[in-house]
């Protein structure tokens, strides 16, 4: 299935490309991104990350798609839908989710990507329902997931996080299709 990228006023989201493996290493190996995980990832765990989202994209035609800043063309993280990895109640399900550099934050850089992987979600891909999901603790990506149209379903404990982990417990939100659609 062909990728098609999603632009939006500031953004381009794409295919990922060599010249992002360097950055995402970095995102993911600061320790303030990566709060609400259990680690930060080593350098061959990310481009390992890199390799099964592009395998992904290439795949199905969407995934977790690299993030460019139109005005600079600089990765600042990735944007987009997959499949949720591990069984839940509520799946299997669609799941949209971002990474921001720390330098990008609070710009609406998160919100703008999601919006726009949403609206690809319902019109192109023709999905449904989609769901996002994080730690109780991370009320940073919590807010994105309201100012995008979410509402909050509950909470669940995430299966892959090891039990006691004070990241266990995840909140859990969902946004469905609209009723009516747009004409061509």
């Amino acid at each position: 299935m062909a990728f098609i990228e999603i632009q939006t006023p500031r953004l381009l989201l794409r295919q990922w490309q060599e010249s992002d493996y360097e950055p995402f290493i970095a995102l993911n190996a600061d320790p303030v991104v990566m709060e609400y995980f259990e680690s930060v990832r080593t350098r061959e765990e990310s481009l390992a990350q890199i390799g099964r989202i592009t395998a992904n994209i290439d795949k199905n035609g969407y995934g977790f798609f690299a993030v460019e800043r139109k005005d600079t063309g600089q990765f600042i993280g990735f944007t987009g839908l997959t499949n949720a990895p591990f069984e839940s109640w509520f799946t299997p399900c669609i799941e949209i989710g971002w990474r921001m550099s720390r330098a990008h934050w609070g710009q609406g850089f998160a919100t703008e990507a999601a919006e726009a992987c949403l609206q690809f979600g319902f019109d192109k891909l023709d999905v449904q329902h989609i769901y996002s999901f994080t730690s109780i603790h991370n009320n940073r990506s919590e807010h994105v997931m309201l100012r995008i149209g979410m509402q909050r379903v509950g909470e669940f404990d995430h299966p892959n996080v090891k039990n006691g982990h004070y990241l266990k417990p995840h909140v859990l939100y969902r946004i469905s299709a609209p009723t009516t659609k747009k004409q061509p």
